[in-house]
């Protein structure tokens, strides 16, 4: 340490990191501001506001990296920025942040700023935070609220400890009726200890901070007997004129993880300790990543550069090879795998056959479109990379030479590298294409009845939110862990409101009925949706079940009502976790913003 102020002598390195935390300060405390003025939202119940402003908040890093380049590229000349002085930069950034709370977003910071000024040669330990330099263990609030709150049921009583726990929230408005509504929750959160010994230990641990996303509320805690957590989820919503009430427990880790998926929009919660946060929760959901958990938390870069460390250290310990992805090869992507990593690898073509009109701009579009969008538990989240390097020796010389193919422009060797310029990571799925000829190879009637339905489902629950998928292929679809049919091709779609349903007019003549071509006009966002089943249904027992559960998919006034009640506000609630599960009797309204 004694040689440490000599080692540090450059006054230019110092004034850097400066103005590089300054940078970051002022991004979270916006980030804070934003996430606080969730709960205002939610109280008033002014649903559009609060999604635009969780829209809004996800642009806030961009805008303050950039900030920060150009602060420090008009400040300094480059010939002033040796080797040298960007080390110690590293080196003056870290000291700064040994009392700070949000160290690890900070570090994450610093990386996006040097990058964007940097060459990629530069992204080694000397000049970046390849890993984390300052532990986020045992942070503390400095604002004297805990992270999470301690209630002890057999001291006070499971009603009153469970009463003080909702309270202590503190919302504006009243409850319809808490009294029931507590006794509604201690039936079910006792009933997870039943015939279980309560140990001394007992007792409910719950974050201070409530996680708003939509039109919803939640609780999120865990009981704690002995050496077992039992996580749960307590949401809170609206009744229909505006009277709070607590609509369901949530203790099973699936249905828990469900929430915290990767196809729903990032919550809003105010963290003074991320890292706190992203603990708890993790002690919640010991199998989700602290990727995806940073990352639903709405620090998608801090989830960002965890994730990419992940995907380092499982390089390094694994051996097996890069390879194309199974299922039909798209038209507008190339998309590879690595079979021992549960993640896709999808990188824009350089150029579209027919029948596809589009441009690599306009795909990168649809995708932030997404990004932005309430994903409604039906749409992948994406991981967006630029300069993404991998060991040449994972890559078979036909992948290889297929991606220089088709996206020349992408891909570079660089001695024992392969640099793909821009790339796009998303969760590994079984496409639903294959789901379905498997559960039908295997004569799995109750396999093969999911997957469609679970298909209508999906394509439902887009057009709550405003979206139209464009290609309603099976392939463009895919089934997670939990059964559950997602939409992850974006190339083409559209909002529900910048379409056009119609019914396919009667023809005019016989030469009409037999023409190849349409006798009619059809202009460039209008769909026909009976004509849905000319691709969708030639499987006679897909088409059974189609029919049974989604018949109404293949009717424009289905698809022109709904276009209809979004032009008016008036969007269906769609709930992240089973209508089963509710507590009876308490419908919100279903007017407004969905619940997702």
């Amino acid at each position: 340490m004694q040689h440490f102020p000599k080692l540090l002598s450059s006054q230019i390195a110092f004034d850097i990191a400066r103005v590089i935390l300054d940078g970051f300060d002022k991004h979270y405390s916006l980030f804070r501001q934003a996430s606080q003025a969730a709960r205002e939202h939610f109280e008033r119940m002014t649903w559009a506001e609060a999604q635009a402003q969780a829209r809004e908040r996800i642009a806030f890093y961009d805008r303050r990296v950039d900030e920060c380049v150009e602060l420090l590229e008009d400040e300094y000349e480059e010939a002033e920025l040796t080797d040298s002085v960007w080390r110690e930069v590293k080196l003056h950034y870290i000291g700064l942040l040994m009392d700070h709370r949000q160290p690890e977003l900070a570090e994450t910071f610093f990386n996006s700023v040097c990058c964007k000024i940097l060459h990629r040669t530069y992204f080694n330990n000397d000049f970046i935070f390849v890993r984390p330099a300052v532990s986020t263990e045992y942070i503390e609030p400095a604002q004297g609220t805990p992270t999470y709150r301690v209630y002890y049921p057999q001291t006070d009583g499971m009603r009153h400890a469970l009463r003080r726990m909702v309270t202590n929230f503190q919302l504006a408005g009243e409850f319809a009726d808490l009294d029931r509504d507590l006794a509604q929750v201690e039936e079910r959160l006792t009933g997870v200890l039943a015939d279980m010994a309560l140990e001394p230990n007992h007792q409910i641990q719950v974050l201070s901070s409530l996680f708003y996303r939509n039109k919803g509320a939640y609780i999120v805690g865990k009981m704690i007997n002995g050496s077992r957590d039992y996580p749960f989820v307590i949401p809170i919503l609206h009744k229909r004129k505006g009277a709070l009430l607590l609509d369901a427990v949530l203790a099973d880790v699936g249905l828990i993880t469900t929430l915290f998926s990767f196809t729903r929009a990032y919550f809003m919660v105010d963290m003074e300790v991320p890292s706190a946060y992203v603990k708890f929760v993790r002690s919640m959901l010991p199998n989700k990543p602290r990727s995806e958990i940073y990352t639903i938390l709405g620090l998608q870069k801090q989830g960002k550069a965890a994730f990419y460390r992940d995907f380092l250290h499982h390089l390094e310990h694994s051996s097996d090879h890069f390879e194309v992805a199974p299922g039909i090869r798209g038209l507008v992507m190339v998309v590879f795998s690595l079979p021992s990593f549960p993640y896709v690898f999808k990188a824009i073509k350089d150029s579209f056959p027919p029948p596809k009109e589009t441009t690599r701009e306009l795909v990168k579009e649809k995708y932030l479109l997404v990004k932005y969008h309430d994903r409604v538990g039906r749409m992948a989240d994406t991981l967006e990379y630029s300069n993404v390097a991998f060991p040449r020796s994972r890559f078979s010389d036909d992948l290889l030479a297929e991606l220089k193919q088709v996206a020349p422009s992408l891909v570079e060797e660089d001695g024992d590298q392969v640099i793909v310029r821009h790339l796009y990571i998303e969760r590994r799925m079984t496409p639903l294409n294959i789901w379905l000829t498997e559960a039908e190879a295997t004569g799995d009637k109750a396999k093969l009845e999911h997957g469609v339905r679970e298909y209508g489902n999906a394509i439902k629950d887009l057009v709550a939110a405003n979206i139209f998928p464009g290609d309603m292929l099976y392939k463009n679809f895919g089934v997670t862990r939990q059964g559950r049919v997602v939409f992850y091709d974006y190339d083409e779609i559209e909002y529900i409101t910048d379409c056009n349903f119609r019914a396919i007019p009667a023809p005019r003549n016989e030469e009409d009925e037999m023409a190849s071509e349409p006798w009619y006009h059809v202009a460039k966002n209008d769909v026909f949706p009976e004509q849905f089943s000319v691709f969708l249904l030639g499987n006679p027992r897909v088409r059974e079940y189609f029919m049974k559960h989604h018949a109404d998919l293949l009717t424009a006034d289905y698809w022109q009502q709904r276009k209809d009640r979004i032009q008016e506000g008036q969007v269906e609630d769609i709930f992240p976790y089973p209508q089963e599960i509710r507590f009876v009797n308490q419908a919100p309204a279903v007017s407004g913003s969905s619940i997702a």
